[in-house]
């Protein structure tokens, strides 16, 4: 299985780089995993809802230039469908099972997502009510990505 993970902005925080590193390594056992980085929108503090849909969709045509039409699109957006560690698993293995071996996660930048890339998307997934910086939701991501294989092997993970 092929799995990307496409986000808007460059992580500079050392710790969830080396935090995300070690869950790369970990999932290489599993499935090759890479995390694609497109720009983010400069945009001034105080943005009016025209400006911001303006960055979106500047984002979102990023986001769209780096999924092949043959990728399955999982996005990552508050009003997602939650799911249990253990349901994320079942997915991951029934797209595995169907013949999905493109899959690509996709983190919006601060504003959220465009609706271009939200149409692109085959689901949504939500991971809480709340409000994560997506640089975090790259690391709560790639964390569960690995929780998912594990339970899909059967191999045991702290709860």
């Amino acid at each position: 299985m092929n799995i990307s993970i496409v986000t808007v902005g460059k992580l500079k925080e050392k710790y969830l780089k080396q935090g995300i590193q070690e869950y790369l390594k970990r999932l290489s056992a599993y499935a090759k995993v890479e995390i694609i980085e497109v720009a983010d929108e400069k945009a001034p503090e105080m943005l009016s809802p025209a400006e911001m849909e303006l960055v979106k969709q500047k984002e979102g045509e990023r986001i769209l230039a780096k999924i092949s039409p043959d990728t399955y699109v999982i996005n990552l957006a508050i009003d997602g469908k939650m799911k249990s560690s253990e349901e994320l698993a079942g997915s991951l293995d029934r797209l595995a099972t169907y013949g999905k071996s493109k899959i690509a996660f996709v983190i919006g930048g601060s504003l959220g997502l465009s609706q271009a890339v939200l149409n692109r998307g085959n689901e949504s997934l939500s991971f809480s009510k709340m409000t994560f910086p997506h640089q975090l939701m790259r690391l709560i991501l790639v964390e569960q990505i690995y929780r998912a294989f594990r339970i899909i092997r059967g191999e045991p993970y702290h709860k």
